[in-house]
């Protein structure tokens, strides 16, 4: 069989040998971490390890660490109107977003949707300061608590939000402040106190890990958002069902691996994503790439063919051994134009021919060599398709 090259790390990527390692040594362990024999204290304690790799990975407290099945389920979690600080109860009565957030958190929120406010970006992404500013200023004039939910990075475009100033400007106002960090986990340098966030979602497949497990990771231990799941008292009664073990170690192994070579993965796949990009714009000058010249993660490219569409481009290159992403959303055969992309103003010609390629821990030069073999290949022919149409 052909060797295939694997450029959709920001849909899930490989687990790591260290956390393939840590996952099976748990499942040959027997015990549950709420038990208090030795084989449950034995789980506790490989819980107890991984919490603190997942902390150390974002510079955060180890007490403040809440697994849950998700990425997704972290942000559920956190985005409640009902928090406790101890006995105080925090009632939020607007949830403010940026319109590029995850669909986790756009439609995943708790909030009833007349109290969600959705906040512009700019070309590039970027949330508007300004907007922001006005819709604190207004909420705190009428009396209204404010929850902010801003990503670290986007999913489709890699682009990096102004989370640290964004923070700074929405806790002036007493607001609370979540980030869905489950792309930029392990990709970038993070650190929970420096970005000024109050809660940090984050996902283990994201970074290596295995799947089905993700966290929601307080900067306060004491801050309670409204458990999403009730019934035991596990996660300090914070999040009830019996922990997945096996995959909360594999988290915690993958996430010290992510954090020891962050900084030297982070240059080596930047160098592997410009020289991609370098050699696709030369050799094909219709192609469109998005967001170029902003801050974004090393890892993430989106680009366009205008007039082809995206699906088309991904199942040709799969069918050439490259697995690659559309920028759009696919459901009963149509493609629906990128909210991430329509958000920034990019046309809907464009918005429905982005694909994404994203590079990870796992990927090497092989990797640009084959994907620039199989487009060299492919794309003639799709303009020929198109120009032809």
């Amino acid at each position: 069989m052909n060797a295939r090259t694997y450029l959709d790390h920001n849909a899930t990527s490989p687990v790591r040998p260290e956390a393939r390692e840590a996952l099976l040594a748990a499942l040959d362990a027997t015990g549950n971490g709420s038990s208090v024999h030795a084989e449950g204290r034995v789980s506790r304690g490989t819980m107890d390890v991984a919490r603190a790799q997942v902390a150390a990975l974002v510079g955060g407290n180890p007490a403040g660490v809440i697994f849950t099945s998700s990425g997704t389920e972290a942000d559920v979690l956190a985005l409640t109107p009902d928090y406790r600080r101890g006995e105080e109860s925090l009632l939020h009565d607007v949830l403010l977003v940026s319109a590029v957030e995850h669909a986790a958190v756009l439609r995943g929120h708790r909030f009833p949707a007349d109290r969600v406010e959705v906040l512009p970006v700019d070309a590039r992404g970027r949330v508007l300061l300004d907007a922001l500013d006005a819709a604190l200023e207004r909420h705190s004039a009428a009396g209204r608590r404010v929850l902010l939910s801003l990503m670290v990075a986007n999913n489709e475009t890699g682009v990096i939000q102004p989370l640290a100033e964004a923070a700074r400007r929405a806790h002036a106002h007493g607001a609370l402040v979540h980030t869905d960090a489950v792309q930029a986990a392990g990709r970038i340098p993070l650190s929970l106190p420096a970005l000024g966030a109050d809660m940090m979602s984050v996902s283990a497949h994201k970074l290596g890990g295995a799947p089905g497990v993700g966290a929601l990771i307080l900067a306060d231990p004491d801050l309670r958002p409204a458990p999403l799941i009730g019934g035991g008292a596990q996660e300090r009664g914070r999040r009830a069902g019996s922990e997945n073990v096996p995959a909360i170690a594999a988290f915690g192994a993958a996430a010290q691996r992510a954090g020891d070579c962050v900084e030297a993965d982070g240059v080596r796949i930047n160098g592997l994503r410009e020289r991609l990009e370098d050699a696709l714009r030369c050799e094909f000058p219709e192609l469109v790439l998005l967001v170029g010249d902003v801050d974004r993660l090393p890892n993430t490219s989106c680009f366009a063919l205008p007039g082809v569409p995206a699906e088309t481009v991904v199942i040709a290159l799969d069918l050439a051994g490259v697995a690659a992403s559309a920028g759009a959303a696919c459901s009963s055969g149509k493609v629906a134009a990128s909210h991430v992309l329509g958000a920034m103003g990019v046309s809907e010609r464009i918005a429905r021919s982005a694909i994404r390629l994203s590079f990870g821990w796992s990927s090497g030069e092989e990797d640009v060599d084959r994907a620039l073999g199989v487009f060299r290949r492919v794309l003639p022919g799709l303009l020929r398709r198109r120009a032809a149409a």
